[in-house]
């Protein structure tokens, strides 16, 4: 195992919780219209090419125009998208903190949009601690794609076969193997912790 240099984490579902059901909740109170909308409508697909940079109100046009019933409730998705943002994952931003405390490079590579990832970052200041992150959507680019990975480790000087990366996607830990990094799927705070120690960290 390579000694590790530089830590790059992940953001949502890492450490800052995101659920796109809940401002539904109250705008769609039945179940399994919710469910409907969310998997049919604006559905993850559609979510994903707004974090490769595509603007929300060319993406809420094209939904309006297949479902002009719906489209309030179409628009409500950029509208109430901090809401999105459940809480933050304080296991996860403590171990962050502590590594930059105790002087470890790290960086963030997250799967986001460019204005509500500022938004973001205007409520959790965390952000802002890294050296640095790449955001999909100000860069046109989307985890897994490699060309993602390869850009992050240009613009921060990364060696990839000393960087270690968290993710809670398989498919983005993949992408980042495939480019010669190390990298582990995040679960919990504790194997994150767990794991953090297992390359030789103490924090």
């Amino acid at each position: 195992m390579n000694e590790i240099k530089h830590i790059v984490f992940d953001i949502g579902q890492v450490l800052l919780h995101w659920n796109p059901e809940v401002p539904y909740r109250l705008l769609i109170p039945d179940e399994v219209e919710r469910q409907w909308f969310l998997s049919e409508v604006c559905n993850p697909a559609w979510n994903r090419e707004q974090d490769r940079g595509r603007e929300w109100v060319d993406a809420e046009d094209l939904l309006v125009a297949d479902y002009p019933d719906y489209a309030d409730l179409i628009r409500a998705y950029r509208r109430d998208w901090m809401m999105m943002l459940t809480h933050r994952i304080e296991g996860s931003i403590a171990v962050l903190e502590g590594l930059v405390a105790a002087g470890h490079d790290v960086t963030m590579l997250t799967n986001w949009h460019q204005d509500t990832f500022v938004e973001a970052r205007g409520v959790h200041t965390f952000l802002d601690s890294t050296r640095g992150v790449t955001v999909s959507g100000e860069v046109k680019l989307i985890k897994p794609d490699s060309a993602i990975y390869q850009l992050h480790a240009k613009t921060f000087d990364l060696d990839p076969a000393q960087t270690l990366f968290f993710d809670d996607s398989s498919n983005n830990v993949q992408g980042a193997k495939d480019q010669g990094w190390q990298a582990e799927l995040y679960t919990t705070p504790e194997q994150l912790r767990t794991d953090i120690q297992r390359y030789g960290f103490l924090i």
